[in-house]
């Protein structure tokens, strides 16, 4: 939208010109125009519709996927993937119940974990990617150039529309002088006595039949420059009827070989090279369809963590507590088991403070109840790391129930649909290309017999309007020789724009400018 702000900003209060192609003579108009305060170019429209056209900007939008593809495609190939995650959670004291009434209390703890691993996999898949996507890329690219091309061609025939419907407005203007000038020419012969009422009632409608149609002319003006605007993305930035086209065309003599076209357009047309990119395409998804008879392998490797931290001291002393003692006394029972033996076996030591327990046996050491806090003190960062884990597969799968000929056989019918798509649009664009050549020297020819033909009714009604000063005319004489020369200015501006037209059509058809 900047650039085009810019633009109406060069363009306000700019000097207007007429853009109609060499019509008639200039000549005072009884309605003038309304002011032109800004105008524009084709290049100009080009640019702001390649900036905000939404049909445009959304095949623009599929570059960025497409090039991400390939990027990926090479990142599975070469690099492995890389996961890493985290957590905490937390279980409250409870009681788990067992069959034959059994229970087991288990106090709260806190745990947290952590887990990081590496995967690759390297299969017919994998290694086919890369081409497959930048191919997909080269088809998205040229999809790309194929709407820009169209985007050209539409733009440049709706302002072609535009230059049309203003040369018409100006047609019709003139025949509105013309009326005039016949009003004026036979009030003047009625106040003299040399023409009856009735002259001037026919002028006078004929000169409202004439305003009439003006007022249809600028409304067709209007409703095309607005479908320009439509087409650029935007909105007209001040009234549609101060906006004049800038840009002018001249008619030249084609002196185009059809051969030389037919090759060109065979080279250059987007449409048949986009094809042509997903032929490509076509062709590296069969070979990675194939590619799934290869075998496949993959590599892991793992590393873990864990941490375990019980919520209630007093209880998780109390339970080791328990089992120092039982542990000592198990030592204990042991010994006087080994002394009753035939063969008396040696005997362990089982004093108290091996098993961190006081004297008496009531309670833990000091020093055995901080090791025992200072280990349970790990949540959540004091991991215990886990063994290292790797692994590496390789797998050939046998039978899959014809999954992957069905797989080939999907892709190789694409491909070869894809082909006889290529073949079918260059045929196409053959007949389209010869069809719009002779389109091109028939509308160039057109346009010389519209010049004669225009030449002669100036003429006519040259000669109507003196016979009718002298009084040897009559206003029915002098009315048609008006609306002959109407037509004949109207049917010149169209053969005119019809060949500008089927020009750009014929560019479309090529692919490139042939101005």
């Amino acid at each position: 939208m900047r650039r085009w702000n810019t633009f109406v900003v060069a363009c306000i209060a700019l000097p207007a010109s007429a853009v109609a192609q060499d019509t008639t003579a200039t000549r005072p108009s009884l309605a003038p125009r309304p002011l032109i305060q800004a105008t524009l170019s084709l290049q100009e429209a080009i640019d702001q519709a390649r900036a905000s056209s939404p049909a445009y900007r959304q095949v623009l939008n599929d570059e960025g996927p497409a090039n991400w593809a390939v990027r990926n495609a090479w990142s599975s190939l070469f690099l492995p993937s890389l996961s890493v995650s985290g957590g905490m959670s937390y279980t409250g004291t409870g009681e788990s119940r067992f069959g034959g009434g059994l229970t087991n209390r288990s106090p709260a703890f806190a745990s947290s974990n952590y887990f990081m691993g590496l995967r690759y996999s390297l299969t017919g898949r994998t290694v086919t990617g890369p081409g497959l996507e930048k191919a997909n890329a080269r088809a998205v690219q040229a999809d790309i150039n194929n709407a820009d091309v169209a985007l050209v061609g539409n733009i440049t025939d709706q302002y072609l529309v535009v230059l049309q419907a203003t040369a018409q407005v100006d047609v019709v203007r003139q025949q509105v002088e013309r009326n005039q000038v016949f009003l004026d020419l036979a009030q003047a012969r009625f106040q003299l006595g040399q023409a009856t009422l009735l002259d001037v009632r026919q002028a006078e409608a004929t000169k409202a039949q004439s305003e009439s149609s003006l007022i249809v002319a600028e409304q067709n003006e209007n409703a095309a420059k607005l479908e320009l605007f439509r087409q650029m993305g935007i909105r007209p930035p001040i009234a549609i009827q101060n906006i004049g086209m800038r840009t002018t065309f001249e008619v030249t003599e084609p002196t185009f070989a059809l051969t030389s076209l037919l090759d060109l357009a065979e080279r250059d047309n987007p449409t048949l090279n986009a094809f042509r990119a997903r032929e490509d395409a076509a062709a590296w998804n069969t070979k990675a369809a194939k590619s799934d008879y290869l075998p496949s392998i993959t590599a892991n490797a793992q590393w873990t963590g864990f941490t375990q931290q019980f919520t209630d001291e007093n209880q998780l002393l109390s339970a080791n507590l328990f089992g120092s003692q039982s542990a000592q006394s198990g030592c204990v029972d042991q010994n006087a088991i080994n002394r009753g033996a035939i063969s008396p076996l040696p005997e362990a030591n089982c004093d108290a403070s091996n098993f961190g327990l006081t004297s008496d046996l009531s309670q833990l050491t000091d020093s055995r109840q901080q090791s025992i806090l200072d280990q349970n003190n790990v949540f959540p960062l004091a991991f215990t790391s886990s063994p290292f884990r790797a692994s590496l597969t390789v797998s050939l799968p046998i039978f899959t129930g014809f999954g992957r000929t069905l797989g080939v056989a999907r892709a190789e019918a694409a491909q070869q649909d894809a082909d006889e798509q290529v073949r079918a649009t260059s045929l196409q664009l053959e007949a389209v290309v010869t069809e719009r050549y002779l389109a091109l020297d028939g509308a160039f020819r057109a346009v010389a017999i519209q010049e004669l033909s225009r030449q002669a009714a100036r003429e006519q009604l040259r000669l109507a309007q003196d016979r009718y000063r002298l009084g040897s005319g009559n206003a029915t004489e002098l009315s048609d020789a008006q609306n002959a020369v109407a037509t004949g200015e109207g049917n010149y501006v169209n053969a005119v724009y019809a060949y500008h037209r089927a020009l750009t059509a014929l560019e479309f058809a090529v692919g490139r400018p042939l101005r």
